[in-house]
């Protein structure tokens, strides 16, 4: 994902003067042909992520469109203060780009692990939070992203990911990216969970069992209309997020049934990370599997909910 945004804020960057890159200290270069085509247009802040939003705030301030970009956790739990207050209580038009997100950095341990981001930036007023499913829709939200007058938080993954959509696909923020449309079972898919959740498609529809498949690429503001849709649809929703199973998607999609007071109420799976910290070492794929978030541990879940 990381480098399909690298490709696409030069492509932006290129048809409006008014976008800026900010960086924090990563050490790679996956930036060095923006800052040859742009060299007064990119600023590396180094390790101090909250001077780099507040900066990004003050650009914005004067109409130029910042974008922000460093790992996950560093851009968030670090910065909390600087996007409450220096973008969402002035609504800068500034983009959040945390990159690694979830359990991508698996391996570095807790402190590169970002499973709580969502739930707290939510909770911000102005603030959409955006999770592209693959590098495609990564390339859709950022365009989208940069058309906003509110600030906006993107979690992105790492870099290998599989590419689910063959092109760049149409989307507006708010709204869900329908992948698969029929049966009485909804994945709800997180991010880089989209692969994983039509892989449990496959294998549930294998098993008898056919489920939709949507890409949540937006969690803030959430797709209502959808939702209420597949509530007179479907028997059981399932939402898939590599986040905690506190204050994602899944908290978000239960509030939400709380307070329309459907009809017919779905059956709600949440599949995320427990609420605890990972003491264990390994990669992505491993903790996937401990924390039951491959396709065959969601597969399983679902058909013992059924």
């Amino acid at each position: 994902m990381r480098n399909a945004f690298a490709d696409e804020i030069i492509k932006l960057a290129e048809a409006d003067k008014r976008i800026v890159l900010l960086m924090g200290d990563i050490g790679n270069r996956l930036f060095d042909k923006f800052r040859a085509l742009y060299p007064d247009r990119f600023h590396n802040c180094g390790v101090a992520e909250g001077n780099m939003v507040s900066m990004a705030a003050g650009m914005a301030s004067c109409g130029l469109r910042p974008v922000c970009y460093t790992i996950t956790p560093f851009v968030t739990y670090r910065v909390m203060e600087q996007i409450r207050l220096d973008l969402c209580y002035h609504r800068q038009p500034v983009v959040v780009v945390g990159t690694g997100a979830g359990l991508s950095y698996a391996s570095l341990g807790a402190t590169h692990h970002s499973l709580e981001d969502i739930g707290m930036l939510r909770l911000l007023p102005h603030l959409k939070v955006t999770c592209p499913g693959d590098a495609m829709e990564l390339r859709a939200v950022l365009r989208e992203a940069l058309r906003q007058d509110d600030p906006v938080y993107m979690r992105i993954g790492k870099k290998g990911e599989p590419v689910v959509h063959a092109e760049v696909p149409a989307l507006k923020l708010g709204e869900a990216l329908p992948m698969r449309e029929s049966g009485r079972i909804a994945l709800l898919s997180v991010g880089n969970m989209l692969p994983t959740a039509l892989e449990a498609a496959d294998a549930l529809s294998a098993r008898g069992h056919e489920a939709r498949v949507y890409s949540f690429h937006t969690i803030k503001p959430l797709d209502t209309g959808l939702l209420a849709r597949l509530g007179e649809t479907c028997d059981l929703l399932v939402t898939l997020e590599e986040h905690s199973a506190i204050g994602g998607l899944g908290s978000a999609v239960a509030e939400w049934m709380a307070d329309a007071r459907l009809q017919k109420q779905p059956r709600l799976l949440r599949c995320g990370t427990p609420d605890e910290f990972l003491h264990q070492a390994g990669e992505q794929e491993f903790v996937r599997h401990l924390f039951g978030l491959d396709s065959a541990s969601i597969t399983e879940r679902v058909l013992k909910h059924l």
